[in-house]
């Protein structure tokens, strides 16, 4: 009898931690991998770019040997002109190789543990509403709010860590948050 036909195939083992600033090349070769040459042209990118992500709030799954299979990252935005803050999440990426791993799925625990562990009262993002339903994403509470460029209406969910967070939520998203080049605490002042 062989084993290895009725045993399922081992799951890779990964672990989740803080995003690092050596992570960089490595995190973007994999969304390139995993996104597309067109991940760089979505609406959410407009609020991502130079920006840096959330405080606490970028993490990345790493197979055994160190490399990154996955990462998830939160950006701070606010909901309309002058509206309360909320997050963005996303890209969620994990490495073509190991998909179906539940690498995709411990990142989201993660990023919304942490999130709600800090003080965050909604998450906000454009993805796949049978995938991101089963975190509590919905589009009930998005219909008075809007992305900055196109999108698919049916994809922009939300998620209250804060009950009625939402409530009375209207307008476009603004980017907020770090610019790039800023730390936690200290700004860049130009000369």
């Amino acid at each position: 009898m062989d084993i290895a036909k009725i045993l399922p195939a081992a799951l890779p083992a990964f672990i989740i931690t803080a995003e690092n600033g050596a992570d960089a090349a490595a995190r973007e070769a994999l969304l390139d991998r995993a996104m597309g040459a067109g991940r760089k042209r979505k609406s959410s990118e407009k609020l991502r770019r130079g920006r840096r992500p959330s405080e606490g709030l970028a993490f990345v799954a790493r197979n055994e040997t160190g490399a990154i299979v996955g990462t998830v990252r939160l950006w701070d935005v606010r909901l309309g002109e002058g509206g309360a803050p909320a997050l963005l999440l996303g890209p969620l990426a994990v490495d073509p190789m190991v998909k179906s791993a539940g690498i995709g799925s411990a990142l989201m625990r993660q990023a919304i543990t942490e999130a709600g562990r800090l003080g965050h009262r909604a998450v906000l993002l454009v993805g796949d509403a049978p995938y991101y339903g089963r975190f509590g994403f919905s589009a009930e509470k998005t219909g008075r709010l809007a992305m900055p460029g196109p999108y698919e209406r049916d994809r922009f969910l939300a998620l209250e860590l804060a009950e009625g967070a939402l409530d009375g939520a209207h307008g476009t998203l603004k980017a907020a948050g770090r610019k790039a080049g800023e730390r936690a605490g200290m700004r860049i002042v130009a000369a």
